[in-house]
């Protein structure tokens, strides 16, 4: 970026930044991004700027955990593509440089455009001025104002105080300079230790459990869970879950609550409260993200309770010309109340909802965002609404065939990565399935296919479609029509799970 000179010649850059912007968004991610695509669509000549306190442009997080790490490319730490499981390419950058204008041409282009400041923070809201300060002094003017300034990764209490050997030791994963520190050291180690069985934790394990079986690289997930996705599957699905991610080569030590860490003789070790002693060379900790609600303070805004994040209401709104979108967001959800979701796909379709609100279109939240995670090419997911392990739920299986793995689903489909977002789908009306096969809830160890239910009172808010693919817009109207339904296997006859 321009404001960042390598070397000593400090350029003066504070007048390179615009006083003023109609647009101003806060943070440099998916969220905010796609506002800016969504504001431009319907204000052409819109001027907007983001401000970002990370060094890039703006990309999508889900790559780093996942597709990147099965590159064939020994470059991919510098070139950041890669292949989609259709065998396409493309940049984990939503957009090439010359896709934005400068921060300091922004107020004169004649068509208006977006521009990026990187590498600066915004540290004060005046919200009865309508404008913001950052760490170097500068003051911004806006009309309309965004915050969409994600979440910081936490870390074990116990590693924030074991000291800063144990700290160099440790990487808490979400940036692309975390990706390529990772990728760098996990070639130069013999050991690594994963804390945490959610998503990125059981990601990462798999893509490094992959890497070992070319390198004498061991590869241990811990977490306190009995399996994989504890809090989200429910067990027995948890249970298989963890089977398959030690097939990928990973050593899995479940039921760990980490008592201390200690840096001895080069080497990490974690002592467990029961007991157990692990050995290990780096420790990823990958367990949960802090919303960064920073500017809560100044600007006067409620940070949700029960949740974390900024509390807005069904529209995104925070206050009279401010909203937020993306993991800060506590929205509230017409269909499943009050809610705070740390996706990809949420951060799209929030930030894109938050953008038209800004343009006035007083559109509430309704369309009901996924996520999707991949163990491997072979074990994919996708969900939607409120999957909660502690919630009851209804699993309807069937027999899996080779077509039911991520990596056909992609390449029959020819979206290519998930990680582009499927929410331009549109729900039709669901036509069931004439096949009058009865749905088996799984037996011992068959977990090939299915659909898994979470029920509140009855109701569906949840629904996990287990190597099922591109019947999304199904589950997204069983949730958005929010009905109590007698029998589930019925319901889960408009999957067509049979029929494949």
């Amino acid at each position: 970026s321009f404001t960042s000179f390598e070397g000593g010649d400090v350029a003066p850059v504070a007048s390179k930044i615009p006083s003023h912007a109609r647009y101003l968004l806060i943070g440099g991610g998916t969220a905010s991004f796609a506002a800016a695509r969504s504001i431009r669509a319907r204000d052409p000549g819109a001027r907007v700027l983001i401000v970002t306190d990370e060094p890039d442009l703006p990309y999508m997080r889900p790559p780093l955990s996942k597709e990147l790490w099965f590159s064939d490319d020994p470059s991919v730490t510098e070139t950041l593509r890669f292949k989609q499981w259709n065998g396409k390419e493309r940049s984990i950058y939503f957009q090439p440089p010359s896709f934005y204008i400068n921060p300091e041409e922004l107020n004169s282009a004649e068509n208006g455009g977006v521009a990026v400041l990187t590498g600066k923070k915004v540290v004060h809201m005046d919200v009865r001025g309508n404008k913001v300060k950052l760490d170097d002094d500068t003051e911004i003017a806006y009309d309309k104002c965004l915050i969409a300034t994600g979440g910081v990764p936490r870390n074990l209490q116990v590693i924030e105080r074991a000291g800063e050997e144990v700290m160099s030791k440790t990487t808490l994963f979400r940036k692309i300079e975390d990706f390529k520190l990772l990728d760098k050291v996990s070639r130069n180690i013999k050991s690594v230790t994963i804390i945490g069985g959610g998503f990125l934790g059981s990601e990462l394990a798999c893509a490094l459990g992959r890497r070992s079986a070319e390198s004498d690289l061991e590869v241990i997930q811990m977490f306190p869970e009995k399996g994989n996705m504890g809090k989200v599957l429910p067990e027995y699905l948890s249970n298989w879950t963890t089977e398959k991610v030690k097939k990928e080569g990973v050593k899995i030590i479940s039921e760990a609550l980490v008592k201390s860490v200690v840096a001895k003789d080069d080497k990490l070790e974690i002592l467990l409260k029961d007991g157990r002693l692990v050995k290990t060379d780096h420790i990823v900790a990958a367990v949960g993200l802090e919303p960064n609600v920073d500017l809560a303070k100044s600007a006067g805004l409620e940070v949700d309770s029960d949740f974390g994040g900024y509390r807005v209401n069904a529209e995104l709104q925070a206050r009279s010309n401010i909203w937020v979108a993306g993991d800060a967001a506590c929205f509230y959800d017409i269909r499943l109340g009050r809610r705070r979701v740390e996706h990809h796909d949420h951060a799209v379709v929030s930030g894109r909802l938050a953008g038209e609100n800004m343009t006035g279109a007083s559109k509430p939240y309704w369309h009901q965002s996924m996520f999707w995670s991949d163990l491997g090419p072979d074990v994919g997911y996708e969900a939607i609404g409120i999957v909660d392990s502690s919630l009851p739920t209804v699993g309807v299986f069937a027999k899996a065939t080779a077509k039911d793995t991520p990596k056909a689903a992609t390449e029959k489909s020819g979206t290519g990565i998930r990680s582009e977002s499927e929410t331009e789908d549109t729900a039709v009306s669901p036509v069931a399935s004439s096949t009058p096969a009865p749905p088996t809830v799984g037996h011992k160890d068959d977990y090939g296919k299915g659909v898994i239910f979470y029920l509140r009172d009855k109701v569906v808010v949840g629904i996990i479609l287990w190597n099922v693919f591109n019947r999304m817009p199904i589950a997204r109207k069983i949730i958005k029509d929010g009905e109590e339904h007698a029998d589930l296997n019925e319901v889960a006859k408009l999957f067509n799970i049979h029929e494949d």
